[in-house]
């Protein structure tokens, strides 16, 4: 490995630049709200039958959007009844941009919000220290597994959290999706960070397994354009590189036998389908709903 290639994560800016790149050039949220339209309902639909109160947790929550489609659909299925809603979130940045979201956001009454600034693990040694823990009758946990250094007791932790009729939602990627082919081809060639693990649902799935948790699994295909990474010097193909493998500048700083492979790989059947002119990776996203 290049000495000078570095992990994305070393670059806040960067990296938070390559994440809007992304979700710009990527079906993701997209996908996501095709969940929450057709089988959240569903899945919601017994989590507050004899609560005057709904408590939601989200771990992770970033900048919002997704948490208040959530909490439309909840507002939807119990019209009238208090929902306090809390969020884990590491980074003061997002939980800044999520107020704001809130703020603007019309038909908020009876949620009531609290954030706090920290990790899943600091939520959890948290929590801990206390002599009764809190339960909660819906947990979600979007695009946020990558970075804990423990998952199956996370997982084992967060389940035991639930009140009856409870349910934890995990998005992650599918372990059919492109990113599975490609962390286990070049994973070991690219610079790793502590911060993040390569985690896709077939992983975690055999976890949920060991533990003897219940869950079942919907699997939703999303796609990332990612055109420009074929186009020399174009800056939208670069961030998309970096956020492709996590690395800050990989395009400038990758051996170029590494690149060259990478490339030639992106444009294969199992990383991506040929559309239109278009070349779109396979970001398919896997939602595991885990019952207490």
């Amino acid at each position: 490995m290049a000495s000078s290639m570095r992990s994305l994560f070393s670059d806040h800016g960067r990296y938070v630049e390559s994440f809007r790149r992304f979700l710009n050039n990527s079906t993701e949220h997209q996908c996501m709200q095709e969940f929450m339209d057709k089988q959240l309902p569903g899945i919601i639909a017994s989590i507050g039958d004899t609560n005057s109160e709904i408590k939601i947790l989200s771990i992770g929550g970033g900048a919002g959007e997704i948490d208040l489609q959530i909490l439309s659909k909840v507002r939807a299925q119990y019209p009238g009844i208090r929902i306090n809603n809390e969020v884990v979130e590491p980074s003061a940045e997002q939980i800044t941009k999520y107020k704001e979201l809130v703020a603007k956001t019309s038909n908020l009454e009876n949620i009531k919000f609290a954030w706090h600034k920290e990790t899943s693990s600091e939520y959890q040694n948290r929590m801990m220290q206390k002599k009764e823990l809190q339960k909660w009758d819906f947990i979600h946990m979007i695009q946020m597994l990558y970075y804990v250094e423990d998952i199956p007791a996370t997982l084992k932790f967060f389940h035991s959290l639930l009140a009856s009729h409870a349910k934890i939602l995990i998005i992650l990627v599918s372990g059919a999706s492109g990113w599975d082919k490609l962390w286990k081809k070049y994973g070991s060639r690219l610079p790793r960070d502590d911060l993040c693990q390569y985690v896709t649902s077939s992983d975690l799935t055999q976890m949920l397994d060991k533990l003897g948790i219940k869950y079942e699994c919907y699997d939703l295909l999303s796609t990332m354009d990612i055109s420009d990474c074929f186009i020399d010097g174009n800056e939208n193909g670069d961030l998309l590189w970096d956020f492709l493998t996590e690395t800050c500048h990989f395009n400038a700083t990758a051996p170029p036998d590494l690149k060259e492979e990478i490339m030639k790989d992106l444009q294969e059947p199992e990383f991506s389908v040929k559309k239109g002119g278009k070349v779109l990776f396979n970001n398919s996203l896997s939602f595991i709903v885990v019952w207490g």
